[in-house]
């Protein structure tokens, strides 16, 4: 068993992996994943997503947190980052460590419980992968629900490295991500939506990204 294992409880229905719910486990071990980069890489994340200050932006399987508190001085006291995530414990902990105006909610990504047309930007990161490949095209149909026209999507997933020792590490610690590429597993979920997408590309050491956008017209 992958020590990545660990920190999920057994598969549900609506979950390919079960959901996340130790977040300072979690949180330990992403640190020790991405090398004493975690911080970096996501920084990186929030600039790709186009946040601006004013935006309402929205994190789709937000985990504990961490790149919605990235987001959140870009979007300044005037926009607001709202985090889904179906783990309470998750969400809870997020909960604790929220900026004013960073706020949480336990919920699905293929049902999500928002208004149509809501969010300026709507970002998810390293939480496809847990969803059953079934229910992946319905996940991102949401996200192009709730954006406005002309709104912003970023997903990243993991890929993976170069490094055969970090690769190693991540077998041990990534379970089921690191068995297909990051391209195989979206696919054309994304264009099929009804996004278009502008760009994609590698993040290091870890990360594979793709930003869209969904049309005015």
């Amino acid at each position: 068993m992958g020590l990545g294992k660990l920190l999920h409880d057994h598969a549900r229905q609506g979950h390919a992996e079960g959901t996340i719910n130790h977040p300072r486990a979690y949180d330990v071990l992403a640190s020790i994943g991405f090398a004493g980069r975690r911080r970096e890489v996501f920084t990186r994340l929030a600039a790709l997503s186009g946040a601006r200050p004013g935006d309402r932006a929205l994190d789709v399987g937000c985990g504990t947190g961490y790149l919605t508190r990235v987001l959140a001085p870009l979007i300044g006291s005037a926009g607001r980052v709202v985090g889904v995530d179906p783990s309470p414990s998750m969400v809870e902990y997020a909960r604790r460590r929220a900026p004013e105006n960073c706020s949480y909610v336990v919920g699905e990504g293929q049902a999500l419980d928002l208004p149509d047309r809501s969010f300026d930007v709507v970002v998810t990161s390293l939480a496809v992968h847990h969803m059953p490949e079934a229910e992946r095209g319905a996940a991102v149909r949401e996200m192009f629900r709730v954006l406005r026209p002309g709104g912003r999507l970023l997903v990243a997933e993991f890929r993976r490295p170069a490094n055969r020792l970090l690769a190693g590490l991540l077998s041990l610690v990534g379970g089921a991500a690191h068995r297909h590429s990051p391209r195989d597993l979206l696919g054309e979920l994304i264009p099929r939506a009804g996004f278009h997408v502008e760009g994609e590309g590698d993040l290091p050491p870890l990360l594979f990204y793709v930003r869209a956008v969904r049309p005015r017209a």
